[in-house]
């Protein structure tokens, strides 16, 4: 299936030779990644069929790539279970039709529609033309792509994942303001605060063992989808380890996902100074597990322990089925209910406050709809797993075990789950992510698109 056009040539239409064997590199990992996962990853994929609306740009065969090319796995595959929650594409192939979490392989209908929020997205559009204009013709070629290209698709918490776009290394001092201009016209203060927290710590980490060529602080890249606009679809991506913003703006319309935030360790001492990030999350979580009754939490906890790695919807798992399990918000008391939304506040305050404002009050209008899973201890310190799942928006929160940077603040690797090892997704399920959705419907009531 094409692509559908927005009539409009860009960059990723003219994509360089060199932008073109960096994209062949970056599915080459895919395809090894794919092939090292075997037969039971073909069997238990976690897409749920084809979304015959809207195609993303077409891609080979990945099954029939990776037999083609059996190599090693390269460094820093996944190691996670089914959910590629570690980064890695887990079970499923990216060359699946987009089609969104749900609850059973059928979405809800009519949950998103394009309408006026009132949002100002004036800023964003003018930060995005200022970062493009301030790239090289070269720069530009290799970071723009269509709005409704794959390359949303691609992104990966691993930290040797090959990403496409531009590297914060490849940028100027200049450069670099614009890119940073960017992310606080999209971002609320502490949403800007996280991006740079998770980006110091890993570079303090990588240091810290002596491997700063995987783990540093420039190893993040910039990719835009479409021409930033008042009026037509477009997005950008920033993508790098335990670092995922896609953001996706359609006249005042903004949708924030998926977003991934993690950092190992989550604390670390960096020049003279206390670093701490993703703590809120935790807190969060623990305030409301600690709200319910033993009753309640009899409902809610599905395991007493918690694995190494629980994430169910992490990077390459789009379509990923699952059914919802644990406390329902109509069995809460209002006072826990707040606890619950504390959780996604946790995530929404990331963003601007408009948009916070918005996306909490839809999430508010499905809080008795909303479900809420936990495995793991409950004491402050205990690793933990949270799920909270409704038809508007999906958050894990995941104490994982010590990773690669284990050393960095004297762990073992693989020793046991950890508040010193995060991982966090937000989602918008039933289409929405990336804004798929609200694109759809763009191209199906537009008149200048039919």
């Amino acid at each position: 299936m094409t692509e559908l056009d927005s009539g409009e040539p860009t960059a990723h239409d003219t994509q360089s030779e060199a932008g073109r064997r960096a994209h062949a590199s970056r599915r080459n990992f895919m395809r090894k990644v794919f092939f090292a996962s075997g037969a039971t990853a073909v069997a238990t994929m976690c897409g749920a069929g084809a979304w015959a609306a809207l195609a993303d740009d077409a891609t080979t065969t990945t099954a029939a790539a990776a037999a083609a090319d059996p190599s090693a796995v390269p460094s820093g595959a996944p190691s996670g279970g089914p959910g590629g929650g570690a980064g890695g594409p887990g079970n499923q192939s990216i060359t699946e039709d987009f089609f969104g979490l749900t609850t059973d392989g059928t979405r809800v209908d009519d949950l998103f529609t394009i309408h006026s929020t009132g949002v100002r997205t004036a800023p964003v559009v003018a930060a995005a033309n200022a970062f493009l204009a301030g790239l090289s013709d070269t720069q530009k070629t290799s970071t723009q792509f269509t709005v409704h290209s794959t390359e949303w698709r691609l992104w990966s918490n691993v930290d040797s994942y090959a990403r496409q776009g531009v590297s914060l290394a490849d940028l100027s001092d200049d450069q670099k303001a614009l890119g940073t201009a960017l992310l606080k016209s999209a971002l609320s203060a502490d949403g800007l605060e996280t991006t740079e927290k998770i980006r110091k710590i890993n570079q303090a980490a990588g240091e810290a063992i002596g491997n700063t060529s995987s783990f540093n602080e420039d190893a993040y890249y910039w990719t835009v989808m479409g021409t930033p606009s008042a009026t037509e679809p477009w997005g950008f991506q920033f993508d790098g380890h335990h670092l995922v913003i896609n953001y996706f703006v359609l006249g005042d319309q903004v949708v924030m996902s998926p977003c991934f935030w993690g950092s190992e360790p989550t604390s670390m001492e960096i020049d003279g100074e206390t670093v701490t990030v993703c703590h809120e999350e935790v807190v969060a979580g623990l305030a409301f597990i600690n709200s319910l009754s033993a009753a309640q939490q009899a409902v809610a906890i599905e395991s007493s322990t918690k694995s190494n790695e629980s994430m169910k919807a992490g990077a390459f798992c789009d379509n990923a089925v699952q059914e919802y399990t644990g406390i329902r918000g109509n069995a809460l008391t209002a006072a826990q209910k707040t606890k619950l939304l504390g959780i996604v506040q946790a995530f929404t305050g990331r963003a601007k406050a408009d948009v916070a404002k918005v996306t909490l009050a839809e999430v508010r209008k499905h809080v008795d709809d909303t479900y809420v899973t936990w495995a793991g201890g409950t004491g402050d310190d205990d690793a933990f797993y949270v799920r909270v799942h409704s038809p508007v928006v999906w958050i894990e929160v995941d104490c994982q075990a010590p990773g690669p940077l284990a050393g960095a603040y004297g762990a073992s690797q693989g020793s046991g789950a950890t508040q010193k090892h995060v991982h966090s997704v937000v989602r918008t399920p039933n289409g929405n992510d990336y804004g798929k959705e609200l694109l759809r419907q763009h191209y199906l009531t537009s008149p200048h698109h039919r």
